[in-house]
Parts: C-alpha cells; structure tokens; sequence
C-alpha cells in the first residue's frame, strides 16, 4: 500500500458513492512517523498533511515548508487551551474542537490575530468516557455557540469506538452536519476510509495505510 494506492482508491469510492471526482480531502497522517517517510510522500507531489501535536509538528515542519510549496496541515489531536496561539499560527484547520473552553480562546485569538484556520468540532459519537468530543445531544448547542464566536466552523469530525461498525457514526455525523447547515465532514482513517466516504466524507485522515506502521514513542 502507499500514497498512489490509497488515492485510486478514493476515487474509486468517490465514484462509487456518485461524488465529484476530487471532493474528497487525503489528509495523510504523518505523525510519528520517520522523516525520510514524510518527504518520500512530498516529493510523490502531496501536500495535505495531519499531526497529532503541536509541538511534534512545530519541530517537524518549518524545514519541509521551507523546501516545498504548498503545505496544508491539519491538527488532528487534542488541543490543549495553552498551545492554542501556536496552534493557529501553524495550522490550516483544526479538527478537534471538543469543549467550550477551547472555543473561547480561539475566538479571542482569532480575534487578535484578525483570522483562524477552519474548524472542525470534534463529536464523540460513541459517548465513549475516554474519547474526548461534544456528545450528539449537545452538538446543535455547541455549533451554535461557536458560530455566536465568530469561529468558522466547517464542519465535524469523530472517531467512531473500535468495536462497532463505523458507518452507523458516520451516518450520525454527516446527520448532525446537515441539520446544522455544515458541509465538512471529517471521518475516515485507514481501515475505513472507503464507508466513510459513501456517507459523505469530505476528509479522510489515512497514515499507516500510506506510510507504513509508526514508530513507537
């Protein structure tokens, strides 16, 4: 498997689902991950890229962005409410607005800095203790609230529980998203890619399918 591989497949299943060919986002998972990887993946000519933490991205980064034009990168992982202002200097979207806490800051650094990366508010469709995420039940109000902030929200994201069958979340997301008016719909990993994308999948967040396993910490 690898960065071609995964793309045909996503147009395959864009075709399958009647989507537009190309409305699907590969965000290519690169964290954790070898730094040869990483440019091998570039220098194949992509460019949309997702990390977990913002410090192993700060490290990772500015000498590739510094080689490749380009770059996009999405935070992936959870966001904790000091590292918000870099954050927002580093990222293109953020994934994983899960509280309200977070939603204030970035609205107050959105404001100071006069713009903030697209977001993405993090559902815990599972209602699992130790996921972190908005429940469903309580999304509408959160949406609302971060549209009362200004914050762009552009759509949802949710990592489905394990043991289930992930379509029945990603069927609840993309409801959810289209009962708020949000087109974005952040769903999908390497296992699963494909049945995300047939529930409407916008971006789908692919690493060792592409890169191969991780390293461990």
């Amino acid at each position: 498997m690898g960065l071609s591989d995964i793309t045909a497949r996503i147009r395959q299943a864009e075709a399958a689902a009647g989507r537009v060919p190309g409305s699907v986002t590969l965000i290519a998972v690169s964290k954790m991950q070898p730094e040869a990887r990483v440019a091998a993946v570039l220098d194949a000519g992509h460019r949309v890229f997702g990390e977990n933490r913002v410090q192993e991205a700060a490290r990772r980064w500015p000498p590739f962005q510094a080689r490749y034009q380009g770059i996009s990168l999405h935070l992936i992982g959870p966001l904790q409410t000091n590292k918000a202002r870099q954050a927002m200097a580093m990222f293109d979207a953020i994934h994983s607005v899960d509280r309200p806490r977070l939603a204030q800051t970035l609205a107050r650094l959105a404001q100071e800095r006069g713009g903030c990366p697209d977001i993405f508010i993090q559902v815990n469709t599972g209602e699992e203790a130790q996921k972190a995420g908005i429940a469903p039940g309580d999304t509408d109000a959160f949406v609302a609230d971060c549209r009362a902030l200004d914050l762009p929200i552009r759509g949802l994201m949710c990592i489905p529980p394990v043991d289930e069958e992930p379509s029945l979340h990603f069927a609840l997301l993309a409801k959810l998203a289209a009962r708020n008016g949000l087109s974005g719909l952040s769903m999908g990993m390497s296992e699963d890619f494909e049945r995300a994308i047939a529930q409407g999948a916008t971006h789908v967040r692919v690493g060792s399918a592409i890169f191969g396993e991780r390293a461990h910490e």
